[in-house]
């Protein structure tokens, strides 16, 4: 079996951190993610609102980088929760369990705020560390665009 899911979408708000009783930290957040297609009379696209849950470094994670407006890449799988509300309703609700997070966009360059990131970073709770090895050679080479003409 597989349950595995990808999202991108801009924060609704700002992260909401919290501490377990065993003092393990949980950010709850929820992204507006729209469809890939409008209505069929060619009107405005759709938005789904999803709920998504980040547990331990990858929670402070997304407390301490990401706000409301930020583009975010979630992975990470999908929950289905039953609950019951005050009244005593059964009610069901899905939400993703965040395994890796990754900026969906470049951060602007702001010469008072030290930390910059671009949309090549990410973060998982499960990655290892990376060694400092250089980068290997690309055997690839720009090519000269010569006059700007092209042959046909």
């Amino acid at each position: 079996m597989l349950n595995h899911i990808t999202i991108m979408g801009r924060l609704t708000r700002d992260p909401e951190l919290r501490y377990t009783q065993s003092q393990t930290p949980v950010a709850s957040f929820t992204l507006a993610v729209d469809r890939d297609f409008g209505s069929r009379d060619g009107g405005e696209k759709q938005t789904d609102f999803i709920d998504c849950v980040a547990w331990r470094s990858t929670a402070e994670f997304v407390n301490k980088y990401f706000q409301k407006g930020s583009m975010a890449v979630v992975s990470g799988r999908l929950q289905i929760r039953d609950w019951t509300d005050r009244e005593g309703g059964k009610r069901r609700s899905a939400e993703v369990v965040v395994d890796n997070i990754y900026f969906g966009e470049s951060r602007r360059r702001d010469s008072s705020e030290g930390n910059s990131y671009d949309s090549r970073s990410s973060y998982s709770s499960y990655e290892a560390p990376r060694s400092a090895s250089p980068a290997p050679s690309s055997p690839f080479s720009d090519l000269d665009d010569g006059d700007g003409e092209l042959p046909f």
